[in-house]
């Protein structure tokens, strides 16, 4: 089968990554799947597919990749250094990759966990009804040199040349909290003291979940550590026995006994997971009718867009760095992407 993408060599956490797999808490596993999940959809817009089609998600270095037969690639999420046989090309875009062509990339330059779209996208057997990696569960591996990846068939595959602006999310800042039955075991004067602090991303983290430290004390609840362990979910504040809040991620466990303080909203995750360490974070809790409008505004804005993709390149006679510019295969981006 040529319609692959080989690897060449990997850094430690590459893995083949989608919209997890929802509806299986009772049986002992979590949701799974792309801890940007904003990312997946900014690759779909910018290769007009859809977003639950397999990518490849990126933590901290990414490899080299050759392609099986000519394909379409888009990068998202954290800004990496890449290049095509040597020549750099541009984030947040999509570029031709030709049969033989290969794609390097580096190591992130802000942020955390970057993505690697392909055209019809990667087509590894499901598992559970997803392709996601779960390590936690024992779903799929990490990727190795000389794996090949099956590509799906590419429904658009002329259509190349495009970029989209990321949503500002890379370097820390306000994540919104919603309450949770917990909150309650928290007097109010720690949780305003919470809204008020200011946290730095630990060093320890991974897809399961994020340690910060704050800059004061730690924090406590009133009932201690000895509440019963409950269902917990992506996106919950718990607050460890050292005091120190840690955000649950994408792989986090069905269950959990340390209290709960509040639940990140799913449209600020994305931030959460793309701050490397040293990166600060402040939290501010959301009324219900607060949370519901959020949640509506970050389902219009995946929505939207497909229609914030712009092209690559205007005018080459504008662009100080050519070369930053990918333009293989006869395709340019001032080509129409309406195009058919």
């Amino acid at each position: 089968m040529s319609r692959v993408l080989k690897v060449l060599n990997a850094g430690p956490m590459v893995t083949v990554q989608d919209m997890g797999r929802p509806g299986y808490l009772a049986s002992g596993l979590s949701r799974g799947g792309a801890m940007d999940r904003l990312a997946l959809h900014e690759g779909a817009a910018i290769l007009h597919q859809k977003p639950h089609l397999a990518a490849l998600e990126i933590a901290g270095f990414g490899g080299t990749f050759e392609a099986g037969e000519d394909m379409r690639i888009a990068l998202t999420g954290a800004p990496m250094r890449a290049s095509i046989d040597g020549t750099p090309v541009v984030w947040n875009a999509s570029h031709a990759l030709p049969k033989g062509a290969r794609l390097t990339i580096g190591a992130a330059e802000t942020g955390s966990y970057g993505y690697l779209h392909v055209g019809g996208g990667i087509d590894t057997p499901e598992i559970m009804g997803a392709r996601g990696t779960h390590l936690g569960a024992g779903l799929g591996r990490t990727l190795q040199a000389g794996d090949a990846l099956p590509v799906g068939k590419d429904a658009r595959p002329d259509h190349v040349g495009l970029r989209l602006d990321p949503d500002a999310r890379f370097e820390g800042g306000l994540v919104r909290v919603m309450p949770g039955p917990q909150t309650r075991f928290f007097a109010p004067a720690e949780r305003e003291r919470f809204a008020a602090e200011t946290f730095r991303r630990d060093a320890r983290g991974n897809r399961m979940g994020v340690r910060f430290v704050p800059s004061g004390s730690p924090f406590a609840s009133d009932a201690g550590l000895s509440i019963l362990s409950e269902v917990v979910v992506p996106g919950d504040i718990q607050v460890t026995g050292d005091g120190t809040p840690f955000v649950l991620m994408a792989e986090c466990q069905t269950t959990g006994g340390y209290p709960r303080i509040g639940t990140v909203l799913p449209a600020d995750l994305p931030r959460v997971a793309q701050a490397a360490a040293g990166k600060t974070l402040r939290f501010a809790f959301l009324d219900v009718d607060a949370v519901t409008a959020a949640d509506r505004a970050e389902r219009r804005r995946w929505e939207a867009l497909p229609g914030r993709v712009k092209r690559l390149i205007t005018d080459p006679a504008d662009i100080r760095d050519l070369l930053a510019y990918q333009l293989i295969g006869g395709v340019t981006a001032g080509d129409d992407p309406d195009r058919d």
